[in-house]
């Protein structure tokens, strides 16, 4: 690895963290590559859980602008080719795996850095941190998913008034409007980030992973869809190795130790 990215290895789960404090961790395409490295080695190394964070005063300012000043330009910029070779397959592969991926939002999440933590499964954010949907302030759309979990998560009206007033919010309202799950005092963020990533490590990750697929597609299935999505995933869980250790663990009156 360069250094754009950190890894720590935590045993059953890997802890990454975007390391460009002096830019806020905004992503050039060395660190979008990295970053992409480093997601695939722990689905490669089967790790049951990824904790997201960020080095220094923020968690992620999107895209680096640096190389984007038109005055520097011989023409205008196809921006779709870094959403489409960085940010969409990113999106999709936070989404896809069945490893539960938390994020840490330690600082400013804005723009893309904003959409990136809202495609994790589990968010926890500093009570001094702020999302910011920044696009229109340089006459963008939301994008990396932005539009998509906006509008899913806090319904229309406010995705439209969030992505086109550019107005920054609190961690305590992102949790109070289910943007997020919590937020907690800053200095508590990493410790309380990292117990949660172990308490998932630990659990029953082959239904935790279905848990996922399922409410992903709740978003787009019918009722009778989804109660047939249940059955069937609730068929495959009962002849895994942790419904067992579950089940048998609750009748002996002893902790599971659940191995995925």
């Amino acid at each position: 690895m360069s250094g754009t990215i950190l890894i720590t290895d935590q045993g059953n789960w890997t802890e990454i963290t975007l390391n460009r404090p002096d830019k806020l961790n905004s992503f050039n395409d060395e660190m979008h590559q990295e970053l992409r490295k480093a997601l695939d080695a722990a689905i490669a190394q089967k790790k049951r859980a990824i904790l997201l964070t960020g080095a220094g005063r923020g968690f992620c300012a999107g895209q680096d602008l640096g190389d984007r000043d038109p005055a520097k330009m011989d023409g205008p910029p196809d921006l779709s080719a870094t959403l489409t070779r960085f940010y969409n397959p990113l999106i999709r592969l936070i989404r896809d795996t069945d490893i539960p991926i938390i994020c840490a939002v330690n600082g400013v999440a804005a723009g893309a850095g904003a959409n990136i933590a809202l495609a994790c499964d589990i968010v926890l954010a500093s009570d001094t941190a702020k999302f910011i949907q920044s696009f229109a302030k340089v006459g963008l759309v939301p994008d990396a998913g932005g539009t998509w979990h906006l509008t899913r998560l806090l319904g229309p009206a406010r995705a439209k008034a969030l992505a086109m007033t550019a107005t920054p919010i609190t961690a305590k309202q992102a949790e109070y409007w289910g943007l997020i799950w919590q937020a907690v005092p800053a200095a508590d963020l990493m410790v309380e980030a990292r117990a949660l990533s172990e308490n998932i490590a630990n659990g029953p990750t082959f239904g935790l992973g279905l848990i996922k697929q399922a409410i992903h597609a709740a978003t787009d299935n019918t009722l009778d869809e989804q109660l047939d999505l249940e059955a069937s995933f609730q068929k495959a869980c009962g002849r895994s190795r942790d419904y067992a250790e579950g089940v048998t663990a609750f009748l002996e009156k002893r902790d599971p130790v659940f191995k995925g």
